[in-house]
Protein backbone atom coordinates (compact mmCIF):
# COMPACT_ATOMS: atom_id res chain seq x y z
CA UNK A 1 0.00 0.00 0.00
CA UNK A 2 1.47 3.62 -1.02
CA UNK A 3 2.65 5.80 2.28
CA UNK A 4 0.34 7.42 3.46
CA UNK A 5 0.08 11.41 2.84
CA UNK A 6 0.69 14.14 5.87
CA UNK A 7 0.74 17.54 3.92
CA UNK A 8 0.12 18.59 0.36
CA UNK A 9 3.50 18.81 -0.86
CA UNK A 10 4.52 15.02 0.62
CA UNK A 11 3.30 13.24 -2.45
CA UNK A 12 3.73 9.62 -0.88
CA UNK A 13 5.39 6.39 -2.43
CA UNK A 14 4.65 6.17 -6.17
CA UNK A 15 5.20 2.40 -6.26
CA UNK A 16 4.99 -0.09 -3.55
CA UNK A 17 7.55 -1.02 -1.07
CA UNK A 18 8.64 -4.43 -2.09
CA UNK A 19 8.18 -7.08 0.90
CA UNK A 20 11.60 -7.39 2.92
CA UNK A 21 12.58 -11.09 4.14
CA UNK A 22 12.74 -11.41 7.91
CA UNK A 23 16.31 -10.54 9.09
CA UNK A 24 17.24 -8.16 5.64
CA UNK A 25 17.82 -4.94 6.01
CA UNK A 26 14.94 -2.98 3.61
CA UNK A 27 16.50 -1.36 0.60
CA UNK A 28 15.59 2.86 0.47
CA UNK A 29 13.61 3.92 -3.05
CA UNK A 30 15.96 5.92 -5.13
CA UNK A 31 15.26 10.17 -4.46
CA UNK A 32 12.67 11.75 -6.92
CA UNK A 33 14.29 14.39 -8.93
CA UNK A 34 13.38 18.27 -11.01
CA UNK A 35 15.22 18.87 -13.94
CA UNK A 36 14.76 21.61 -15.93
CA UNK A 37 16.89 22.46 -19.10
CA UNK A 38 19.35 25.22 -19.51
CA UNK A 39 16.80 27.72 -21.27
CA UNK A 40 13.59 26.75 -18.89
CA UNK A 41 16.42 27.79 -15.98
CA UNK A 42 17.57 31.10 -17.54
CA UNK A 43 13.61 32.25 -18.51
CA UNK A 44 12.65 31.80 -14.49
CA UNK A 45 15.65 34.10 -13.45
CA UNK A 46 14.57 36.50 -15.64
CA UNK A 47 10.82 36.58 -15.35
CA UNK A 48 12.37 36.83 -11.69
CA UNK A 49 14.55 39.46 -12.03
CA UNK A 50 12.18 41.59 -14.38
CA UNK A 51 9.16 41.46 -11.75
CA UNK A 52 11.35 42.64 -8.97
CA UNK A 53 13.39 45.42 -10.98
CA UNK A 54 10.83 46.73 -13.29
CA UNK A 55 12.46 50.17 -14.20
CA UNK A 56 15.03 51.41 -11.75
CA UNK A 57 17.99 54.36 -11.55
CA UNK A 58 21.77 53.20 -11.57
CA UNK A 59 24.79 55.61 -11.76
CA UNK A 60 28.27 54.45 -12.56
CA UNK A 61 30.98 55.19 -14.80
CA UNK A 62 31.34 54.10 -18.27
CA UNK A 63 33.43 51.18 -19.67
CA UNK A 64 33.99 49.77 -22.50
CA UNK A 65 32.09 51.45 -24.80
CA UNK A 66 31.31 50.00 -28.61
CA UNK A 67 28.37 50.72 -31.15
CA UNK A 68 27.50 47.60 -33.58
CA UNK A 69 26.80 48.44 -37.18
CA UNK A 70 23.11 47.78 -36.42
CA UNK A 71 23.05 51.13 -34.36
CA UNK A 72 22.69 48.83 -31.09
CA UNK A 73 25.29 50.61 -28.64
CA UNK A 74 26.84 48.22 -25.73
CA UNK A 75 28.53 49.18 -22.73
CA UNK A 76 29.68 48.39 -19.00
CA UNK A 77 28.43 50.10 -16.25
CA UNK A 78 31.04 50.18 -13.46
CA UNK A 79 31.84 51.46 -10.28
CA UNK A 80 34.77 50.91 -7.07
CA UNK A 81 33.21 47.54 -6.54
CA UNK A 82 31.07 46.07 -9.18
CA UNK A 83 30.07 46.15 -12.84
CA UNK A 84 26.97 45.32 -15.30
CA UNK A 85 26.42 45.16 -18.37
CA UNK A 86 24.30 47.70 -19.97
CA UNK A 87 22.58 47.86 -23.78
CA UNK A 88 21.30 50.95 -25.43
CA UNK A 89 18.97 49.82 -28.43
CA UNK A 90 18.88 52.26 -31.45
CA UNK A 91 15.67 53.29 -31.20
CA UNK A 92 15.67 54.49 -27.31
CA UNK A 93 17.19 57.69 -26.28
CA UNK A 94 18.60 59.21 -29.52
CA UNK A 95 19.67 62.39 -28.50
CA UNK A 96 21.04 60.87 -25.15
CA UNK A 97 23.38 58.38 -27.06
CA UNK A 98 25.60 61.29 -27.03
CA UNK A 99 26.39 61.61 -23.67
CA UNK A 100 27.87 57.94 -23.89
CA UNK A 101 31.91 57.89 -23.40
CA UNK A 102 34.43 55.76 -21.84
CA UNK A 103 35.32 57.24 -18.50
CA UNK A 104 31.99 59.30 -18.64
CA UNK A 105 29.98 59.35 -15.35
CA UNK A 106 26.42 59.22 -16.04
CA UNK A 107 23.22 58.15 -14.38
CA UNK A 108 20.41 55.70 -16.07
CA UNK A 109 17.21 54.61 -16.10
CA UNK A 110 16.43 51.38 -17.29
CA UNK A 111 14.90 47.30 -17.15
CA UNK A 112 16.84 44.66 -15.33
CA UNK A 113 16.63 41.75 -17.58
CA UNK A 114 18.65 38.69 -18.41
CA UNK A 115 20.42 38.07 -21.95
CA UNK A 116 18.82 34.28 -22.46
CA UNK A 117 21.40 33.35 -25.00
CA UNK A 118 24.60 33.91 -22.70
CA UNK A 119 22.88 33.84 -18.84
CA UNK A 120 24.54 37.44 -18.24
CA UNK A 121 22.20 39.90 -16.42
CA UNK A 122 22.12 43.15 -17.68
CA UNK A 123 20.31 46.96 -17.95
CA UNK A 124 18.13 47.57 -21.32
CA UNK A 125 18.75 51.56 -21.11
CA UNK A 126 15.69 54.00 -21.95
CA UNK A 127 17.62 57.83 -20.39
CA UNK A 128 20.84 58.46 -19.94
CA UNK A 129 21.64 61.93 -17.97
CA UNK A 130 25.29 63.14 -17.16
CA UNK A 131 25.12 62.14 -13.12
CA UNK A 132 24.94 65.55 -11.12
CA UNK A 133 24.14 68.40 -14.54
CA UNK A 134 20.91 66.33 -15.76
CA UNK A 135 18.30 69.20 -14.63
CA UNK A 136 20.72 72.19 -15.47
CA UNK A 137 21.74 69.98 -19.06
CA UNK A 138 17.70 69.51 -19.77
CA UNK A 139 17.33 73.53 -18.37
CA UNK A 140 20.54 74.88 -20.86
CA UNK A 141 18.67 72.77 -23.94
CA UNK A 142 15.50 74.05 -23.41
CA UNK A 143 16.55 78.03 -23.04
CA UNK A 144 18.83 77.74 -25.89
CA UNK A 145 16.09 76.01 -28.33
CA UNK A 146 13.65 78.83 -26.71
CA UNK A 147 16.15 81.67 -27.84
CA UNK A 148 17.22 80.57 -30.84
CA UNK A 149 13.81 80.39 -32.18
CA UNK A 150 13.50 84.01 -31.33
CA UNK A 151 16.38 84.29 -33.74
CA UNK A 152 18.78 85.56 -30.73
CA UNK A 153 21.40 83.46 -32.44
CA UNK A 154 21.48 84.76 -35.75
CA UNK A 155 24.48 85.82 -37.53
CA UNK A 156 23.13 89.11 -38.93
CA UNK A 157 22.32 90.41 -35.91
CA UNK A 158 26.23 89.96 -34.70
CA UNK A 159 27.71 93.37 -34.87
CA UNK A 160 31.52 93.66 -36.12
CA UNK A 161 34.19 94.29 -33.49
CA UNK A 162 36.25 96.67 -33.75
CA UNK A 163 40.10 96.45 -35.08
CA UNK A 164 41.15 99.04 -33.51
CA UNK A 165 40.08 99.48 -30.11
CA UNK A 166 41.32 102.27 -27.43
CA UNK A 167 39.14 101.49 -24.26
CA UNK A 168 36.82 98.60 -23.72
CA UNK A 169 34.67 97.75 -21.05
CA UNK A 170 35.21 94.10 -18.70
CA UNK A 171 33.06 92.51 -17.02
CA UNK A 172 34.27 90.10 -14.36
CA UNK A 173 35.66 89.13 -10.76
CA UNK A 174 38.06 91.55 -9.56
CA UNK A 175 39.83 88.99 -7.75
CA UNK A 176 39.63 85.97 -10.56
CA UNK A 177 42.02 84.95 -12.37
CA UNK A 178 40.33 86.09 -15.72
CA UNK A 179 40.90 89.53 -15.01
CA UNK A 180 44.69 88.89 -14.63
CA UNK A 181 45.10 86.76 -17.86
CA UNK A 182 43.54 89.63 -19.65
CA UNK A 183 45.93 92.72 -17.97
CA UNK A 184 48.58 89.87 -19.00
CA UNK A 185 47.76 90.24 -22.99
CA UNK A 186 47.12 93.66 -22.62
CA UNK A 187 49.92 95.21 -21.07
CA UNK A 188 52.25 92.95 -23.55
CA UNK A 189 50.76 93.62 -26.75
CA UNK A 190 48.63 97.15 -26.67
CA UNK A 191 49.79 98.86 -23.33
CA UNK A 192 47.93 101.96 -24.56
CA UNK A 193 44.33 99.98 -24.43
CA UNK A 194 42.10 101.48 -20.99
CA UNK A 195 40.14 99.20 -18.93
CA UNK A 196 37.12 100.18 -17.99
CA UNK A 197 36.29 97.14 -15.27
CA UNK A 198 32.80 96.87 -13.89
CA UNK A 199 32.87 94.47 -10.97
CA UNK A 200 30.70 91.75 -10.34
CA UNK A 201 30.23 88.04 -8.97
CA UNK A 202 30.37 85.52 -11.66
CA UNK A 203 28.94 82.34 -9.41
CA UNK A 204 26.27 82.10 -6.86
CA UNK A 205 22.88 83.13 -7.16
CA UNK A 206 22.53 86.62 -6.99
CA UNK A 207 25.74 86.49 -9.72
CA UNK A 208 23.19 86.78 -12.94
CA UNK A 209 21.70 90.20 -11.73
CA UNK A 210 25.32 91.74 -11.29
CA UNK A 211 26.29 90.70 -14.64
CA UNK A 212 23.05 92.37 -15.91
CA UNK A 213 23.62 95.69 -14.16
CA UNK A 214 27.09 95.86 -15.16
CA UNK A 215 25.86 95.46 -18.83
CA UNK A 216 23.20 97.92 -18.05
CA UNK A 217 25.74 100.49 -16.79
CA UNK A 218 28.77 100.47 -19.16
CA UNK A 219 26.32 100.88 -22.10
CA UNK A 220 24.94 103.67 -19.75
CA UNK A 221 28.09 105.10 -19.03
CA UNK A 222 29.57 104.73 -22.65
CA UNK A 223 26.14 106.84 -23.92
CA UNK A 224 26.94 109.73 -21.77
CA UNK A 225 30.53 109.83 -21.20
CA UNK A 226 32.61 112.29 -23.69
CA UNK A 227 34.93 108.95 -23.65
CA UNK A 228 33.02 105.83 -24.98
CA UNK A 229 33.60 102.56 -25.05
CA UNK A 230 34.33 100.30 -28.15
CA UNK A 231 33.08 96.88 -26.55
CA UNK A 232 32.38 95.12 -23.67
CA UNK A 233 34.09 92.14 -22.78
CA UNK A 234 32.37 89.54 -20.64
CA UNK A 235 34.78 87.19 -19.14
CA UNK A 236 35.60 84.50 -16.14
CA UNK A 237 37.74 81.27 -15.69
CA UNK A 238 36.70 77.78 -15.94
CA UNK A 239 34.69 75.54 -14.17
CA UNK A 240 31.43 72.90 -13.89
CA UNK A 241 28.59 73.55 -15.57
CA UNK A 242 27.29 74.85 -12.29
CA UNK A 243 30.00 77.35 -11.71
CA UNK A 244 29.07 78.60 -15.36
CA UNK A 245 25.50 78.92 -15.00
CA UNK A 246 25.07 82.24 -14.00
CA UNK A 247 26.25 83.06 -17.67
CA UNK A 248 23.41 80.38 -18.73
CA UNK A 249 20.77 82.44 -17.27
CA UNK A 250 17.66 84.16 -19.54
CA UNK A 251 18.56 87.48 -17.61
CA UNK A 252 21.96 87.43 -18.86
CA UNK A 253 21.37 86.45 -22.45
CA UNK A 254 19.16 89.01 -23.16
CA UNK A 255 20.81 91.71 -21.33
CA UNK A 256 23.97 90.61 -23.81
CA UNK A 257 21.35 91.28 -27.02
CA UNK A 258 20.02 94.62 -25.83
CA UNK A 259 23.65 95.95 -25.34
CA UNK A 260 24.20 98.85 -27.48
CA UNK A 261 28.00 97.64 -27.62
CA UNK A 262 29.23 94.99 -29.12
CA UNK A 263 30.20 91.96 -26.57
CA UNK A 264 32.83 89.00 -26.44
CA UNK A 265 31.85 86.52 -24.26
CA UNK A 266 35.02 84.75 -22.79
CA UNK A 267 33.47 82.57 -20.24
CA UNK A 268 35.54 78.86 -19.38
CA UNK A 269 37.72 77.06 -21.43
CA UNK A 270 38.28 75.85 -24.82
CA UNK A 271 35.21 73.39 -24.21
CA UNK A 272 32.91 75.49 -22.33
CA UNK A 273 29.88 76.82 -23.88
CA UNK A 274 27.38 79.54 -22.46
CA UNK A 275 24.00 81.04 -23.34
CA UNK A 276 25.71 84.03 -23.49
CA UNK A 277 28.43 83.29 -26.04
CA UNK A 278 25.49 81.97 -28.39
CA UNK A 279 24.20 85.72 -28.01
CA UNK A 280 26.87 87.48 -28.10
CA UNK A 281 28.54 89.08 -31.12
CA UNK A 282 31.87 87.06 -30.97
CA UNK A 283 32.69 83.61 -28.74
CA UNK A 284 36.29 83.65 -26.95
CA UNK A 285 37.48 80.44 -26.05
CA UNK A 286 39.49 82.03 -23.70
CA UNK A 287 39.63 85.07 -21.45
CA UNK A 288 43.58 85.38 -23.11
CA UNK A 289 42.71 84.62 -26.32
CA UNK A 290 39.59 86.93 -26.37
CA UNK A 291 42.34 89.60 -25.08
CA UNK A 292 44.37 88.65 -27.92
CA UNK A 293 41.86 89.22 -30.19
CA UNK A 294 40.93 92.55 -29.07
CA UNK A 295 44.49 93.78 -29.41
CA UNK A 296 45.19 92.26 -32.69
CA UNK A 297 45.37 95.47 -34.49
CA UNK A 298 46.38 97.82 -32.39
CA UNK A 299 49.70 94.66 -32.18
CA UNK A 300 49.45 94.42 -35.66
CA UNK A 301 49.84 98.63 -36.29
CA UNK A 302 52.75 98.44 -33.94
CA UNK A 303 54.18 95.15 -35.56
CA UNK A 304 53.75 97.17 -38.78
CA UNK A 305 55.34 101.22 -37.57
CA UNK A 306 58.23 98.96 -36.28
CA UNK A 307 59.12 97.36 -39.48
CA UNK A 308 57.87 100.50 -41.80
CA UNK A 309 61.77 102.46 -42.00
CA UNK A 310 63.05 99.07 -43.58
CA UNK A 311 60.12 98.50 -45.87
CA UNK A 312 60.39 102.04 -46.83
CA UNK A 313 64.12 101.57 -47.68
CA UNK A 314 63.34 97.77 -49.28
CA UNK A 315 60.58 99.90 -51.37
CA UNK A 316 62.84 102.69 -52.06
CA UNK A 317 65.71 100.67 -53.57
CA UNK A 318 63.31 98.48 -55.62
CA UNK A 319 62.05 101.42 -57.03
CA UNK A 320 65.29 103.02 -57.84
CA UNK A 321 66.28 99.50 -59.50
CA UNK A 322 63.52 99.62 -61.45
CA UNK A 323 63.73 103.00 -63.44
CA UNK A 324 67.34 102.12 -63.85
CA UNK A 325 65.92 98.93 -65.98
CA UNK A 326 63.49 101.06 -67.59
CA UNK A 327 66.04 103.14 -68.56
CA UNK A 328 67.93 100.71 -69.63
CA UNK A 329 65.11 99.21 -71.76
CA UNK A 330 64.37 102.67 -73.33
CA UNK A 331 68.09 102.53 -74.51
CA UNK A 332 67.93 99.28 -76.17
CA UNK A 333 65.10 100.32 -77.51
CA UNK A 334 66.36 104.16 -79.08
CA UNK A 335 69.09 101.95 -80.80
CA UNK A 336 66.60 99.56 -81.96
CA UNK A 337 64.73 102.48 -84.00
CA UNK A 338 67.81 104.64 -84.98
CA UNK A 339 67.41 105.27 -88.94
CA UNK A 340 70.84 103.91 -89.40
CA UNK A 341 70.13 100.78 -88.12
CA UNK A 342 66.81 101.09 -90.10
CA UNK A 343 68.36 101.53 -93.22
CA UNK A 344 70.94 98.62 -92.40
CA UNK A 345 68.45 96.11 -92.02
CA UNK A 346 66.75 96.88 -94.80
CA UNK A 347 69.37 97.17 -97.09
CA UNK A 348 70.29 93.59 -95.61
CA UNK A 349 66.34 92.81 -96.08
CA UNK A 350 67.19 94.00 -99.76
CA UNK A 351 70.36 91.72 -100.28
CA UNK A 352 67.91 88.48 -98.70
CA UNK A 353 65.80 88.96 -101.48
CA UNK A 354 68.09 89.59 -104.07
CA UNK A 355 69.52 85.80 -102.79
CA UNK A 356 66.30 83.99 -102.63
CA UNK A 357 65.34 85.65 -106.35
CA UNK A 358 68.59 84.42 -107.56
CA UNK A 359 67.96 80.86 -105.64
CA UNK A 360 64.73 80.68 -106.83
CA UNK A 361 65.74 81.54 -110.46
CA UNK A 362 67.99 78.91 -110.97
CA UNK A 363 65.76 76.19 -108.93
CA UNK A 364 63.39 77.10 -111.56
CA UNK A 365 65.58 76.78 -114.56
CA UNK A 366 67.09 73.62 -113.04
CA UNK A 367 63.97 72.53 -112.85
CA UNK A 368 62.79 73.31 -116.46
CA UNK A 369 65.99 71.93 -117.37
CA UNK A 370 65.14 68.50 -115.84
CA UNK A 371 61.60 68.49 -116.97
CA UNK A 372 62.96 69.07 -120.72
CA UNK A 373 65.04 66.45 -120.30
CA UNK A 374 62.49 63.92 -119.66
CA UNK A 375 60.46 65.45 -122.39
CA UNK A 376 63.48 64.88 -124.99
CA UNK A 377 63.85 61.39 -123.15
CA UNK A 378 59.69 60.40 -123.83
CA UNK A 379 60.23 61.99 -127.33
CA UNK A 380 63.15 59.98 -128.69
CA UNK A 381 61.13 57.13 -127.02
CA UNK A 382 58.40 57.43 -129.31
CA UNK A 383 58.34 57.58 -133.10
CA UNK A 384 55.25 59.27 -134.76
CA UNK A 385 56.22 62.21 -136.58
CA UNK A 386 52.90 63.46 -134.91
CA UNK A 387 53.69 63.13 -131.27
CA UNK A 388 56.88 64.81 -131.68
CA UNK A 389 55.94 68.23 -133.35
CA UNK A 390 52.92 68.05 -130.51
CA UNK A 391 55.82 67.47 -127.67
CA UNK A 392 57.92 69.80 -129.52
CA UNK A 393 55.38 72.93 -129.81
CA UNK A 394 54.82 72.06 -125.96
CA UNK A 395 58.19 72.79 -124.58
CA UNK A 396 58.35 75.78 -126.85
CA UNK A 397 55.32 77.08 -125.01
CA UNK A 398 56.49 76.15 -122.06
CA UNK A 399 60.13 77.94 -122.77
CA UNK A 400 57.60 80.94 -123.61
CA UNK A 401 56.53 81.38 -120.41
CA UNK A 402 59.03 80.54 -118.42
CA UNK A 403 60.92 83.51 -120.24
CA UNK A 404 57.90 85.62 -120.13
CA UNK A 405 57.66 84.73 -115.95
CA UNK A 406 61.74 85.13 -115.77
CA UNK A 407 61.42 88.73 -117.11
CA UNK A 408 58.25 89.93 -114.54
CA UNK A 409 59.89 88.27 -112.28
CA UNK A 410 62.64 90.56 -112.88
CA UNK A 411 60.70 93.52 -113.86
CA UNK A 412 59.23 93.15 -110.43
CA UNK A 413 62.56 92.83 -108.55
CA UNK A 414 63.69 95.76 -110.44
CA UNK A 415 60.83 98.03 -109.20
CA UNK A 416 61.42 97.02 -105.70
CA UNK A 417 64.86 97.81 -105.71
CA UNK A 418 64.51 101.36 -107.40
CA UNK A 419 61.93 102.02 -104.83
CA UNK A 420 64.27 101.53 -102.05
CA UNK A 421 67.35 103.11 -103.52
CA UNK A 422 64.28 106.15 -103.97
CA UNK A 423 63.94 105.51 -99.75
CA UNK A 424 67.54 105.31 -99.21
CA UNK A 425 68.01 108.74 -101.62
CA UNK A 426 65.79 110.66 -99.42
CA UNK A 427 67.25 109.90 -96.55
CA UNK A 428 70.67 110.43 -97.60
CA UNK A 429 72.57 113.90 -96.75
CA UNK A 430 73.00 114.87 -100.28
CA UNK A 431 69.20 115.33 -99.92
CA UNK A 432 68.57 117.39 -97.25
CA UNK A 433 71.66 119.52 -98.98
CA UNK A 434 69.75 119.70 -102.36
CA UNK A 435 66.68 121.25 -99.88
CA UNK A 436 68.73 124.06 -99.32
CA UNK A 437 70.08 123.40 -96.07
CA UNK A 438 74.06 123.42 -95.56
CA UNK A 439 76.97 122.28 -93.34
CA UNK A 440 79.39 124.47 -91.32
CA UNK A 441 82.49 122.89 -90.44
CA UNK A 442 85.65 124.12 -88.51
CA UNK A 443 88.12 124.84 -90.97
CA UNK A 444 90.85 123.34 -89.41
CA UNK A 445 89.73 120.49 -87.18
CA UNK A 446 86.61 119.88 -89.63
CA UNK A 447 84.59 119.53 -86.00
CA UNK A 448 80.67 120.25 -86.89
CA UNK A 449 79.12 123.77 -85.83
CA UNK A 450 75.76 123.43 -84.20
CA UNK A 451 75.49 126.90 -81.99
CA UNK A 452 77.06 130.03 -82.89
CA UNK A 453 78.05 129.75 -79.22
CA UNK A 454 80.71 127.63 -79.62
CA UNK A 455 82.42 130.01 -82.26
CA UNK A 456 84.96 132.68 -81.35
CA UNK A 457 85.84 135.83 -82.82
CA UNK A 458 88.87 134.97 -85.89
CA UNK A 459 87.81 131.40 -86.29
CA UNK A 460 87.86 130.23 -89.86
CA UNK A 461 84.85 128.31 -91.01
CA UNK A 462 83.97 125.97 -93.77
CA UNK A 463 80.37 125.76 -95.30
CA UNK A 464 79.33 123.29 -97.29
CA UNK A 465 76.39 123.78 -99.75
CA UNK A 466 74.68 121.36 -102.63
CA UNK A 467 77.31 122.31 -105.10
CA UNK A 468 81.30 123.74 -103.63
CA UNK A 469 81.82 125.15 -100.16
CA UNK A 470 82.19 128.88 -98.97
CA UNK A 471 84.98 129.75 -96.87
CA UNK A 472 84.60 132.60 -94.06
CA UNK A 473 86.05 134.10 -90.96
CA UNK A 474 83.72 134.67 -87.61
CA UNK A 475 84.14 138.42 -86.45
CA UNK A 476 81.77 138.23 -83.43
CA UNK A 477 78.76 137.18 -82.14
CA UNK A 478 75.10 138.27 -83.04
Amino acid sequence: MPKKRTSQWDFGDLFDTPPVAQGETPVPLQETRKVMTVSELTGRVRRLLEGEFPRIWVSGEVSNLRTHTSGHSYFTLKDAGAQVSCVLFRSDAREARKLLADGQHVLLQGDVTVYEPRGNYQIRVVTVELQGVGALQRAFEKLKQKLQAEGLFAQERKRPIPRYCQRIGVITSPTGAAIQDVLNVVRRRQPGLELILAPCRVQGDVAAGEIVTALERLNSWSATSEQSLDLILMTRGGGSLEDLWAFNEEAVARAVAASSLPVISAVGHEIDFTIGDFVADLRAATPSAAAEIITQGGYDAAQFLAQAGQRIQFLTQQRLEDCREAFALAGRRLQRVHPRRVVNEKLQFLDDLHVSLNRVALRSLRDRHVRAQEWFGRLARLSPTLRIAHLRQSLMDVSRRFTEATRHRQKESRQVLSSLEDRLKLLSPEHVLARGYSITLDQETGELIRSANVTRPGQRLRTRLKEGEVRSTVEGEV
